[in-house]
C-alpha cells in the first residue's frame, strides 16, 4: 500500500504567538481533557485513600503518591496524547492493530473495566451513603425517627442513599455532553485545589517532614497498631492498592487521545492525517521535513500545558489531602478500624472543625462534589473506549450513535453496581479488585505500548529517550504493583480457605 505524505500546516492562532506571560495566562485556558482524567483519581484516590494514608503513615509514603502521579499524569497520559497529536491516528485504533485479531487488546480491556469498575464506583459511592446517615442522625436528630439505632436498618439506609447517589451522578454523566463535563470537571478541579490549598494552610502541616516524605523514595513505614486492618495484615497489598488508584485509572488515559482529537491539537484534528494514518502501523505519512516537524512541536503546546496542569492539581490535592490526615487524623488515632473504611469522611470532618464548626459543611459539600465529579466522569471514559474498540474492529459500526453505547454502560453500571453495594462488600476488598485488573495491569499495558509506539516513530518525530526510559520505568512500576496485588489477594484467598 502507498502512502501518502501529508503537509503540516504552520501553527496559527496562541501556538503561533512568541512567548510572553500573556501567552503563558492564555495557555492556562488548554486546561480541559487532563481535568477529566484528574477527576476520575479524585474520588476514591485522593479524598478517601490519601486521606487515610496519611492517617497512619504520617508523611511517610508520600513519596509513593508522587511517583504515582508523575508515572500517570505525566508519563501515560502525554505519550498516549503525543502519540495521537503527532500522527492523527486515534491510540485506541493503533491498539487494534496488534498482531491477531482486530482490537482483541481493546476488547480485554473494556471487558475488564466493564468486570470490575462498579466496585471503584460503589467504594466512591458508599461512603457517601455513610455520610448521609451520619448526617441524618447524628446532625438532625432523626436517629430514634429512622430507626438508625438499629443497625441493620441503619445498613439499609446506607445502602438506599448510595443507590440513589450512585444513579444521579451517572444519569448527570449520561445527560452530559463531553464539552459540559469538561467543564464541570475544571470548576470540580479549581474548587478542590482552592479548598485543600486553604485547609493545609491553615493546618499548617511540618513542611520539612512534608518534603521529606516527598523524596524519602522506598521508605516503608510500619503500621501502628491502630492503622486499618488492610494496612496491618495487607501491607504490601494495601500500599499497591493505594498506588494504583491514585491518578486515574485506564478507561480515562485511552480516551485521553480521544478528547485530545476533539480538541485537535497537533495532527489530531487534521483531517489528512486522520485519513492517511489509518489503518497504519508506520506512520510514513509524517514528512522527513525538520520545518514541517518544528510546525507540528509548536502546534502541540497545548498538549503540554494541558498535562503538566492536571498533573499539578493531582500533586496539589494529593499533598494536601494526605497533610491533612498526617497532621490532624495521625496525632488522634482516627485511622478507621475494622468495618469502619466506610466512614473516612465523617471521621475527616475533623481537620476543618479544628479550624471552624462552619466549614465542616463546606467541607463535606467539597467531598461530595469530587465523589461526584469522579462518578460522573466514568461513563464518559469508558464508552468512549468501547466506542473506539467496535468502530475499530468494525469500520462499518461508526453508523451506531456514541449515545447509544453510553447508555447501555450507564445502565450496566448501575445495575452491577448494586451488587456489590447491597451484598455489602468490604472497602478494601471493592478497590483492591480494581486496583488488580485496570489500574494497575491494564495502565501498565497502555504505558508500555504508548511508549513503543512514541519509539518507533519516524526519527524526527520520536519521543526523546528520556521520555522513552521514563515510559519503560513507569510501565514497570505498573507491572510490579500489578504482582504485588496479585499476590496479596491470592493469599487472602489462600488463607481464609
Amino acid at each position: 500500500m502507498t502512502t501518502t505524505q501529508i503537509t503540516i500546516p504552520p501553527p496559527d492562532g496562541i501556538c503561533a504567538e512568541p512567548f510572553s506571560v500573556r501567552k503563558c495566562v492564555r495557555l492556562l485556558g488548554s486546561f480541559g481533557p487532563a481535568a477529566v482524567v484528574a477527576s476520575l483519581s479524585l474520588g476514591a484516590g485522593e479524598t478517601i485513600m490519601v486521606c487515610g494514608l496519611g492517617s497512619w503513615s504520617e508523611f511517610g509514603l508520600l513519596w509513593m503518591l508522587v511517583l504515582s502521579v508523575v508515572t500517570r499524569a505525566l508519563v501515560v497520559m502525554y505519550l498516549v496524547g503525543r502519540y495521537t497529536a503527532v500522527t492523527g491516528q486515534p491510540f485506541a485504533q493503533r491498539v487494534a492493530l496488534l498482531p491477531g485479531p482486530r482490537g482483541w487488546v481493546l476488547l480485554l480491556f473494556v471487558l475488564g473495566e466493564l468486570a470490575v469498575i462498579s466496585t471503584g464506583l460503589t467504594a466512591i459511592a458508599k461512603p457517601c451513603g455513610n455520610l448521609g446517615v451520619f448526617l441524618l442522625s447524628e446532625k438532625l436528630g432523626l436517629a430514634d425517627t429512622l430507626g438508625l439505632t438499629n443497625p441493620d436498618t441503619a445498613r439499609l439506609w446506607v445502602n438506599g442513599i448510595t443507590s440513589v447517589f450512585l444513579g444521579a451522578a451517572l444519569a448527570v454523566g449520561l445527560g452530559s455532553s463531553y464539552a459540559s463535563l469538561e467543564k464541570q470537571q475544571i470548576v470540580i478541579c479549581g474548587l478542590m485545589v482552592a479548598g485543600t490549598a486553604a485547609a493545609t494552610l491553615v493546618v499548617g502541616p511540618n513542611l520539612i517532614e512534608l518534603l521529606k516524605g516527598a523524596v524519602s523514595f522506598g521508605q516503608l513505614p510500619p503500621a501502628p497498631e491502630w492503622a486499618p486492618p488492610a494496612a496491618q495484615n495487607d501491607y504490601g497489598l494495601n500500599l499497591a492498592t493505594i498506588f494504583g488508584y491514585v491518578g486515574g485509572s485506564l478507561s480515562g488515559y485511552i480516551a485521553y487521545s480521544s478528547w485530545v482529537g476533539l480538541h485537535g491539537w497537533g495532527l489530531a484534528g487534521n483531517a489528512a492525517a486522520r485519513k492517511a494514518s489509518a489503518g497504519m502501523t508506520n506512520a510514513k505519512h509524517l514528512p522527513d521535513d525538520p520545518v514541517q516537524a518544528g510546525f507540528l512541536r509548536r502546534s502541540m503546546t497545548p498538549l503540554r500545558w494541558d498535562v503538566a496542569l492536571g498533573a499539578l492539581v493531582l500533586l496539589a490535592v494529593t499533598a494536601a489531602f494526605l497533610s491533612a490526615g498526617a497532621t490532624v487524623l495521625y496525632p488522634r488515632h482516627l485511622s478507621p478500624g475494622a468495618g469502619e473504611e466506610f466512614s473516612l469522611l465523617t471521621k475527616q470532618a475533623v481537620i476543618w472543625e479544628q479550624i471552624s464548626p462552619w466549614l465542616v459543611p463546606v467541607y463535606y459539600i467539597a467531598v461530595l462534589l469530587a465523589l461526584w465529579g469522579t462518578i460522573a466522569s466514568v461513563p464518559e471514559a469508558v464508552a468512549r473506549v468501547a466506542y473506539d474498540l467496535i468502530t475499530a474492529a468494525r469500520p462499518a459500526a461508526s453508523q451506531i450513535p456514541f449515545r447509544t453505547v453510553l447508555t447501555v454502560l450507564v445502565v450496566w453500571f448501575f445495575i452491577s453496581g448494586q451488587f456489590w453495594n447491597w451484598g455489602n462488600f468490604r472497602f478494601d476488598l471493592l478497590t483492591q479488585i480494581g486496583a488488580l485488573v485496570t489500574v494497575n495491569l491494564g495502565v501498565g499495558v497502555v504505558c508500555l505500548l504508548a511508549t513503543y509506539y512514541n519509539a518507533t516513530l519516524p526519527p524526527r518525530y520520536r519521543a526523546p529517550w528520556w521520555l522513552t526510559l521514563a515510559g519503560v520505568v513507569s510501565g514497570a512500576l505498573f507491572l510490579v504493583a500489578f504482582v504485588v496485588t496479585a499476590a496479596g489477594m491470592w493469599a487472602k484467598v489462600v488463607g481464609s480457605g
